[in-house]
This record gives structure tokens, C-alpha cells and sequence, in this order.
């Protein structure tokens, strides 16, 4: 009988973090481990935690995805299971973005790589790290790690049972973040007398623990697919919850409008009507305008921004702080001002345009980091009917 399974899609600024730390907080009993992508996610938890109750209770844990996968699926089990690494000091992991384990690059300066078959070139460096994009496949027995697909029911059984005599609860934040074998993990976590709760923005898919072509249909954040798909018989159709945080804390309604415009297929995202949160909207400038870049300077100056940007050969006024739109992943500001793509202009100006699966992921976080005002660079006019209601012209 498997656990308790649910999926919660949240929009920006909702609390999604805040929610899985609340929930975590009122079980005293069971294990509860807490994981989700990065080292930075991970410490924000760790300290909203301490700021809530003081400190961390003893029965909850908190650790990236890539801690879990090396501390469960690795390490208990390498010299018992693999031919070979039975002498092999695992010496931690390697973060890579690019293909790991090239062995050449061909004349057409295409990189070859090290074949499955060869385990230790295809899963680890020369100084025994394992990448990081080859963890999960490593986990889960994929490739020709295990050639029999009887002795890969018995390692998943014999890993998946270990866990679910640790963990009670295994609460995961930021799904949308996982790809490829890391969805087979979950696969075998659903199957688990493990209760796996998860939270997501779809929207947001700036990071990707690795881009394997495996699962690739469910790329770009669509964990839901992925669990109607794949995995309905470990769900109810309540299980699935896209209402429960859809409210903003962080936008104002304008912000959630032009946010929302961005993923039309998912439910779009409202102001909260908080007190301590709405008290801000009285505020002068308050909403979202288009900036000309003549007027830019005197933009800074006045509202001073926080000003974002794709990647950092675009050009900013050094003189004000900058941050790059997957950095800001996260975090909150008052006010930004985004330096748009030209891809991103050609939304604007027709939102039937089909911006790329990252670009819209992209401006979806940058729009919704401000509290008080978005400003864009743009100096074309903007013709969107709905869009015009609620962008305005800054004044002179």
C-alpha cells in the first residue's frame, strides 16, 4: 500500500516554501525529511525554520536532492551491487551543466562519450566524483548497471524499503526542478509506504538537476503530466491541488495579470487581500510601466530598481544593483526593471507569440520578484488591449 501522495501547484510569491515548512512543524511524530535542489533553497528553509520555532525539531531533516540520492542510493549499496567498486572510494559529486563523460570530440566537433557499459568512465570523473547529471541514472539502475531486470526489482526494493523504514514523510520543494531518471526516483517514492508531498510553480523552470532525454515529454515543469500519465494509480484526483496557493502574497494585480498572461494553460494567479501585504499598495508607483531608454537614468534615480537582465554581457548602469533573471530565482524586491529580450518584445507586442519554454519561464520570474512596480525597457508601442489595462506609460 503506497503512501499518501500529493502534488501542489503554487504560483510566485504564494508561500510554497513557507506552506511545506508549516506542515512539517505540526507532525511530532514520524521522520520528516525536507528536500529540494539547491544549497540555497535548502538554507532558506533551514533558517525559516529556526525563525518559526527556534530551532530544528529532531524529527525533521533537511538536505538537497542530490544529498539524497548519494547518501540512500549510492553509498549503503556500491560495493554490494556493482563488480568492480566493491575498492572504489566514491570521493563526492561534480556539477556539471554540459555532457558529462565525454570521451572525444569528433571531426564534426560533436563530444563522444564513454558508453554505459563502461561504469566507471560513464558515471564518475578520473578523481571518482560522480556528475552530477549521471546520479539518478546511477541511482535507478539505468543504462547497463544493472543488465537484468531481475537484480534491479531487488536493489529498488531492498533502497526503497531502507528509506521507507527512515522517513515517515519526505516533503520535496521545487519539483518542477527535477528531470529524467530523478522522475523515476519519484516513481518508486509513489510506490513507497513513504507520505511524498510536493510544491511547485511549474512556471519557474530556470534550474534542471540534468537534461537527460529520458522523460523528456515532461520537461519544462510538467510534473502534473507526469503524474496523470504515468503515476495516476498512486494519486486521487484530489491529490492534485491548483487552488490552494494561487494567491500572491508577494504581486499586486497587476503584476499577477501580466505574470499569468505568460502561462495561460495554468490557473492564474491572484493578489492576496492581507492586510500587512496590501498595506504597500499605496504606494505612488504602483503596477506595471514601460520605460523608454532615454528616460532609464532618470527611472534608476527616482524608483531605484533592482534591475534584471537575461545574462550578463546586457548592458545596466553599474551604478545600481543588477542581478540576472535565473539568479533571482527566489528572492523579493521592491521594485525591478527588467531589460528585455527581443523575443520577450515581440510577446508583448502579440501574446499569441510563442516565446521558448526557458525565455517564458524566465520573464515569469523576473516580473514576479517586485512587490510595488515593474518597469521594461521598451521603446516600441505596446498594442495589447488587455495588456494596456493594466501597463501603463510612466509619467513625465
Amino acid at each position: 500500500m503506497h503512501g499518501n501522495n500529493k502534488l501542489i501547484i503554487a504560483v510566485a510569491g504564494s508561500g510554497k516554501t513557507t506552506f511545506l515548512i508549516n506542515e512539517a512543524l505540526k507532525k511530532k511524530d514520524g521522520h520528516i525529511l525536507i528536500t529540494t535542489y539547491t544549497i540555497a533553497n535548502c538554507e532558506e528553509i533551514r533558517k525559516k525554520i529556526i525563525k518559526k520555532s527556534g530551532y530544528i525539531p529532531q524529527n525533521i531533516e533537511i538536505q538537497t536532492w542530490f544529498s539524497l540520492l548519494i547518501q540512500h542510493g549510492v553509498k549503503p549499496f556500491q560495493s554490494h551491487f556493482d563488480k568492480g567498486l566493491s575498492d572504489f572510494k566514491i570521493k563526492g559529486l561534480l556539477l556539471t551543466n554540459t555532457k558529462s563523460a565525454v570521451k572525444y570530440t569528433n571531426s564534426k566537433g560533436i563530444p563522444v562519450c564513454y558508453e554505459e557499459s563502461e561504469i566507471k568512465k560513464h558515471f564518475f570523473t578520473p578523481n571518482n566524483r560522480i556528475y552530477s547529471d549521471k546520479l539518478a541514472k546511477f541511482v535507478v539502475g539505468g543504462g547497463d548497471r544493472f543488465r537484468k531486470t531481475k537484480e534491479r526489482k531487488f536493489f529498488v526494493d531492498l533502497m526503497i524499503n531502507r528509506l521507507s523504514k527512515i522517513y515517515s514523510d519526505i516533503y520535496i520543494d521545487e519539483v518542477q526542478d527535477l528531470a529524467g531518471y530523478d522522475l523515476i526516483f519519484l516513481q518508486y517514492l509513489f510506490k513507497s509506504s513513504i507520505n511524498v508531498l510536493m510544491v511547485c510553480d511549474p512556471r519557474q523552470v530556470t534550474y534542471l538537476t540534468h537534461h537527460e532525454t529520458k522523460f523528456k515529454q515532461y520537461k519544462d515543469g510538467k510534473i502534473k503530466e507526469f503524474i496523470k500519465t504515468d503515476n495516476k494509480k498512486y494519486f486521487k484526483d484530489e491529490d492534485i491541488d491548483e487552488t490552494s496557493l494561487r494567491v500572491s502574497h508577494r504581486n499586486n494585480n497587476a503584476i499577477c495579470k501580466l505574470s499569468s498572461k505568460l502561462f495561460p494553460e495554468y490557473v492564474y494567479s491572484e493578489p492576496c487581500t492581507c492586510f500587512e501585504c496590501r498595506k504597500s499598495d499605496s504606494e505612488d508607483h504602483i503596477g506595471v510601466f514601460i520605460v523608454k531608454k532615454c528616460d532609464v537614468k532618470k527611472y534608476l534615480s527616482t524608483y531605484n530598481p533592482m534591475q534584471l537582465r537575461d545574462k550578463k554581457t546586457v548592458l545596466v548602469n553599474e551604478k545600481f544593483d543588477v542581478a540576472n533573471f535565473g539568479e533571482s530565482k527566489g528572492l523579493t524586491f521592491n521594485r525591478v526593471l527588467i531589460y528585455p529580450t527581443k523575443e520577450f518584445i515581440k510577446w508583448l507586442k502579440d501574446d499569441k507569440y510563442k516565446l521558448a519554454p526557458t525565455s517564458r519561464s524566465k520573464f515569469y520570474v523576473a516580473i514576479t520578484r517586485a512587490i510595488y512596480s515593474v518597469g521594461i525597457i521598451c521603446d516600441e508601442k505596446i498594442e495589447i488591449a488587455d495588456v494596456n489595462e493594466f501597463i501603463n506609460t510612466l509619467p513625465n
